[in-house]
């Protein structure tokens, strides 16, 4: 076999080994993924329940980028204090350990099995059997892979070249840690990158010394991704967490290169089987961090606090703040970050009503360009919203995950067309009174007034209602289309009545008063739309058509 073959098959058992893993967090996250977000934000209580929840989170998704994510959103926002999430992320170290203890063992011969069964139960209609079958044949791909590893390496153990290039390496430990940190980076999985030391180390192709230098390698790449992926926006506190979880592992790689020497000799004579040495070792590193950082994350917290500042200047509002690119790798945390990001369009739509009422109220061509401008603001977050969605892995949604995104896509649209609105037709009344000297009657200004108020509650509630889903509330915002009709009416006759009565000031804004009353209607339809009637429609209590139904 030519060494350009073996060494494609090589790179294939390789991306085998992480599809597998792939497939193995996917399948939790479908099967778990709201369910563990909402275990893992009750535990961020304490440290030491935090801690726990950590390596149980971890240890199922098999993640511990999820598992920061997830956190990292919490302290953001703050849900947290940062003392829980640093414990959180000590936990998910420990976590990512697991597996790779559990395959440790010679275990590849139930691979086909667990890929029979895996498929018996993909094949089958239920969502949640179908999730677990994607587990169960990730694990057999992975057992699978690492067999087809080390029988695929083992006749080149004694070639010269490869000899000549892994003494190299086995005499420069740092150059092993920086080696596997990068190979840890790219394939964004320290799973993967121990368990091919294993085999590498279990074929005695490298020294013990070598191979724990590769897992301290390992171990600090994992920590790279989150800091260079896993936040956006510019507020520094936003990266407390996972600089912090580099820092620590940086700091324990350090130290671990010192001990290498000694430490090595000490854990081979413990554990002769080397594949299990370097698992071993691999569990032992992070629960001795864990244990060293654990009673300091006080101070530790304290000193990540002073070195990044919250900012204190205003963030661009059309930047989204929620949605990052790791995100994407967990489906729920990604739409539960979408779904942030879209309260903050009804946050922009309440304050530019309130720019509008103020207008009507008040000729102020300042007020109207600033409340314009918010315009973008709705315009450009949408934007980001659609483009973070749809670029989702469709094969990686369940269907209430399909659903889900589908209100959320809905409910930014609808704000986005009501901003226009108020931007183009509502604010455009306000300016053409502006530039003509015209004002509205005392009555009619009192009346787009109260309807303006009534929209900004509605605009309050159709937020509620598109986090809760509640049917009464929906039924409530559903019935102010109707409100919205009368109020429309009413008011449209009482303006045609002091048009009767001759008031000179009515009739020179009459066409405007009439445009701007079913304006507010119209945005008061898409709040409808937005938030009451994707829950009505879910429950079976939206009709198809007002008609009557023809005879």
């Amino acid at each position: 076999m030519t060494l350009s073959l073996t060494l494609l098959q090589l790179a294939g058992y390789v991306a085998l080994l992480l599809w597998g893993i792939h497939m193995v967090q996917t399948g939790v996250q479908r099967a778990f993924g709201a369910r563990l977000r909402g275990f893992l934000g009750s535990a961020l209580r304490n440290r030491f329940k935090a801690f726990l929840a950590g390596i149980g989170v971890t240890a199922i998704l098999q993640s511990s980028t999820a598992t920061g994510l997830m956190v990292t959103g919490f302290a953001a926002g703050g849900l947290v204090d940062l003392v829980p999430a640093l414990a959180v992320m000590l936990g998910a170290n420990v976590g990512t350990t697991l597996i790779v203890q559990a395959l440790s063992f010679n275990i590849s011969d139930v691979a086909p099995a667990l890929i029979l069964v895996g498929v018996l139960m993909f094949r089958r209609a239920t969502a949640g059997t179908r999730d677990f079958g994607r587990v169960f044949i990730g694990l057999g791909l992975v057992l699978m892979a690492l067999g087809q590893f080390v029988s695929l390496v083992t006749p080149y153990e004694d070639v010269p070249s490869l000899q000549l290039f892994l003494g190299a390496v086995a005499n420069q430990p740092l150059v092993d840690v920086i080696l596997a940190a990068g190979l840890t980076w790219a394939a964004h999985s320290s799973v993967a990158v121990v368990l091919i030391i294993m085999s590498f180390a279990g074929n005695h192709a490298v020294p013990p010394d070598a191979a724990f230098a590769l897992v301290l390698g390992a171990n600090l790449g994992s920590a790279i991704n989150p800091v260079l992926e896993g936040t956006s926006g510019n507020d520094p506190a936003g990266r407390r967490v996972p600089l912090g979880n580099l820092i620590n592992r940086g700091l324990g790689t350090l130290v671990g290169l010192a001990a290498l020497p000694w430490l090595g000799t000490w854990l081979i004579a413990i554990e002769p089987d080397a594949a299990r040495a370097v698992a071993d070792f691999h569990t032992a590193f992070n629960l001795i961090l864990a244990a060293v950082f654990f009673p300091f994350l006080g101070t530790y917290a304290g000193l990540l606090r002073r070195l990044l500042p919250a900012r204190v200047d205003p963030a661009d509002p059309g930047q989204a703040i929620y949605m990052t690119a790791a995100a994407r790798e967990a489906p729920a945390i990604a739409i539960g970050a979408a779904a942030r990001e879209a309260m903050r369009l009804a946050d922009v739509l309440e304050t530019m009503l309130q720019g509008l009422r103020d207008a009507f109220a008040r000729a102020d061509r300042r007020q109207i360009t600033e409340t314009k401008r918010l315009d973008d603001v709705l315009d450009r977050l949408n934007t980001a919203i659609k483009a973070y969605l749809t670029g989702l892995d469709p094969d990686g949604l369940t269907d209430a995950d399909h659903a889900r995104v589908t209100e959320i896509l809905a409910f930014a649209t609808h704000l986005e067309q009501a901003g226009d609105i108020v931007e183009k037709s509502l604010l455009g009344i306000a300016g053409k009174c502006l530039r003509r000297g015209l004002a509205f009657s005392k009555e009619g200004e009192a009346e787009l007034t109260q309807i303006i108020g009534r929209l900004i509650i509605n605009v309050q509630a159709a937020a509620s209602l598109f986090m809760t889903g509640d049917e009464r509330a929906a039924r409530l915002l559903a019935a102010e289309k109707e409100a919205f009709r009368d109020l429309e009416a009413q008011a449209t006759a009482a303006h045609f009545a002091r048009l009767r009565a001759g008031r000179i000031d009515t009739a020179e804004t009459s066409s405007l008063h009439l445009d701007a009353l079913r304006d507010l209607k119209r945005v008061n339809a898409h709040l409808v739309a937005a938030a009451a009637y994707p829950v009505l429609e879910n429950t079976g209590e939206l009709l198809a058509s007002r008609l009557r139904p023809a005879d």
